[in-house]
């Protein structure tokens, strides 16, 4: 539990086999700033081979414990820490985020036992990428218009204050996990949990607390670059990279942010720069391979939807 050093227990990495380069340069973003805080991964499926040991070997990060292994389905393994020893406060990230500084301090009055950021989207935006309040409502009377809305790539929380039973009938706690019915939350476990905190903040008067913490690199990167943080000037923000990720990194906005976080991980591995060079080929081959079972996915849907439509007489 916390040892009044930082405002929270644990920062939470969400980890997948495609996003390791994004994974390493996410620690070393967090250890750039908070070097003794635990970081543990949230893992959903297998991370590229030997990124687990490496993390733990020199960085000192290790898996979070889970309830089960395997495939928790798109996010849901990061709604996990809210059901972990109860009062321990935590901080959950995306693998595709950094941190430019000292971002614990934005909760460091916490009172409330959430703290998401303040985003503003349309209705029509919402119900894109959260969830469609009048849907839900033809199914559940008391579903309430929503307050707020976050990006689920970065919140704070405290286990203990909400339970699994919070999110029923809506998820079953299967491998994969899944929302029902379909077409009402979004972007995996993203809509399910704004949901939950709205209807508990409308209804049993539950604490969210709002501030700006997320900077998305479309809107504006100014005074977030690889000069204001490697001299601690930068405001503390956490850069999400939701949506953005390109092949090559040097292609995307804030690259040199990304890259700076690079050079401090590869910085405390032997032989760094070799290691950086074969881990980026890794990418690359990971990628490549994604593309292509996607691409022969879609092929074969095409080809059976052919084959089942009308024949001639």
């Amino acid at each position: 539990m916390n040892d009044g050093r930082h405002p929270i227990d644990c920062i939470y990495i969400a980890a997948s086999a495609g996003d390791a380069l994004y994974t390493r340069t996410c620690v070393a973003s967090v250890r750039h700033f908070y070097p003794d805080l635990p970081i543990r991964l949230l893992t959903s499926g297998r991370l590229q081979h030997g990124l687990t040991d490496e993390l733990q070997r020199y960085w000192d990060v290790r898996a979070a414990e889970l309830p089960s292994k395997g495939d928790y389905g798109w996010g849901f393994v990061k709604l996990e820490p809210l059901f972990g020893l109860p009062g321990e406060k935590f901080l959950v990230l995306d693998s595709d985020t950094v941190l430019t500084g000292t971002v614990l301090d934005l909760w460091s009055d916490n009172r409330a036992p959430f703290l998401v950021d303040d985003e503003k989207q349309s209705e029509a935006n919402t119900k894109r990428l959260y969830y469609d309040w009048e849907k839900v409502r033809v199914i559940d009377p008391r579903a309430q218009p929503p307050r707020f809305v976050f990006n689920s790539g970065q919140w704070f929380g405290t286990a203990g204050v909400l339970m699994r039973d919070d999110f029923a009938p809506w998820v079953a706690w299967t491998l994969p996990r899944r929302t029902s019915p379909p077409g009402h939350f979004m972007n995996g476990e993203q809509g399910i949990l704004n949901y939950v905190f709205n209807q508990k903040a409308a209804l049993e008067g539950l604490q969210v607390e709002r501030r700006q913490i997320m900077c998305w690199p479309v809107n504006s990167m100014q005074g977030l670059d690889s000069e204001t943080v490697s001299r601690r000037t930068a405001l503390p923000r956490i850069v999400h990279w939701a949506g953005l990720k390109k092949a090559r990194q040097r292609d995307m906005i804030g690259a040199d942010l990304l890259s700076f976080f690079e050079k401090v991980y590869y910085g405390r591995l032997p032989a760094g720069e070799a290691w950086r060079i074969f881990a980026t080929y890794q990418d690359t081959l990971w990628h490549w391979l994604a593309n292509a079972r996607v691409k022969v996915k879609l092929a074969s849907r095409r080809l059976a939807m052919l084959q089942s439509g009308p024949t001639a007489e």
